[in-house]
């Protein structure tokens, strides 16, 4: 399997966020993908650099608004004088009786869900480049590679049509989704973070024709929180055409194979043309943020049954913070599907 990557991912390098008022360091560094390269590396893929292909792709996903802001925030942020290094929003009105702001404060808390998204000077460039990275993937794809891995940093599962968090920023998942309609009638996002893809789920839940399932630990104590639940479907033309499967917080490998079959049932019935997979390898027994315990054997698993669903496969790297076992869960969960395959 060929696996897409560019350096310029490391223009982007958060300092700090806060959870649970505690101001805290990101695991969300550049290092990361020094890791899963080291997984690719042992796993023999031939690294391929993305092409650029501009506005387009993230046009189709995220709103004028929202793209205007990225790129224009921080020169509106440094000259303020009296700002800080990274752009961290103060106020978040969720846009109850609200009026769009025009001040660069207004917009920041407007165009973010939380304060786990910093915005630093190379933020943009960076979020740009892991679009093209997914892009290229699913172009590959499309011209007749039977799965491509896309190493996208920043992540982008939680970002929404124009809403950043949870570390993403523009929804690489989402966008190669898109791409890939350009083909194929029906596509399926299977995403196997940790946790929920609610900004994926937010971009597509009143769409028929992406279905969007979510394999992630019990919201009910985990990141996001407010969105993941089973009950969640989709509303409108997109009803039906939604699937959360939350986890116990502690699952295990076999029990998330239980739910890799429940998803595999559920996408077979939507018979769709392409798949992407939301690669979030922090379901680790050894993430820092303890909320699955799948084992390096039990991401193996995970890449059989992906490749038993006999797709066209995009593989879009999503979550997995630092921890000495990154590259090799990466190595596993490739074996895995090329071994099935």
């Amino acid at each position: 399997m060929k696996a897409v990557h560019t350096e310029l991912h490391r223009s982007h390098d958060p300092q700090f966020f806060l959870v649970r008022g505690v101001v805290k360091r990101t695991t969300e560094q550049p290092e990361r993908a020094d890791r899963l390269l080291k997984g690719l590396k042992d796993g023999k893929h031939r690294l391929v650099e993305p092409t650029t292909f501009g506005q387009g792709p993230r046009a189709r996903i995220h709103s004028p608004e929202y793209l205007s802001f990225l790129s224009e925030a921080w020169d509106a942020w440094t000259a303020l004088g009296d700002s800080g290094p990274e752009m961290i929003g103060n106020i978040h009105p969720v846009r109850h009786a609200a009026t769009y702001p025009t001040h660069i404060v207004g917009k920041l808390g407007w165009h973010t869900a939380d304060t786990a998204a910093p915005i630093g000077p190379g933020t943009w460039a960076a979020a740009c480049a892991a679009t093209d990275v997914a892009v290229t993937a699913a172009q590959m794809v499309m011209d007749g590679e039977d799965a491509v891995y896309a190493l996208c940093r920043p992540p982008g599962h939680h970002a929404y049509r124009d809403m950043a968090g949870g570390f993403c920023f523009l929804n690489n998942s989402a966008i190669a989704a898109a791409h890939l309609r350009q083909k194929h009638e029906r596509v399926v996002i299977l995403d196997v973070d940790v946790h929920h893809g609610n900004g994926t789920q937010g971009i597509f839940y009143a769409r028929p024709d992406v279905y969007t399932v979510s394999i992630h630990a019990d919201p009910i104590a985990y990141y996001p929180y407010v969105w993941g639940y089973a009950h969640e479907r989709g509303e409108g033309p997109g009803l039906g055409t939604n699937l959360n499967i939350p986890l116990p917080i502690g699952t295990g490998d076999d029990g998330y194979m239980q739910a890799m079959e429940l998803a595999r049932k559920a996408i077979e019935s939507f018979a769709p043309g392409a798949l992407v997979i939301a690669l979030g390898l922090d379901a680790s027994e050894h993430d820092p943020l303890k909320g699955l315990s799948v084992t390096t054997p039990g991401f193996r698993r995970i890449g059989q049954a992906i490749a038993r669903m006999g797709l066209p496969t995009v593989f879009v790297q999503e979550g997995g913070y630092l921890s000495d076992i990154l590259g090799a869960n990466l190595t596993s969960v490739l074996a895995g599907f090329e071994e099935a395959r």
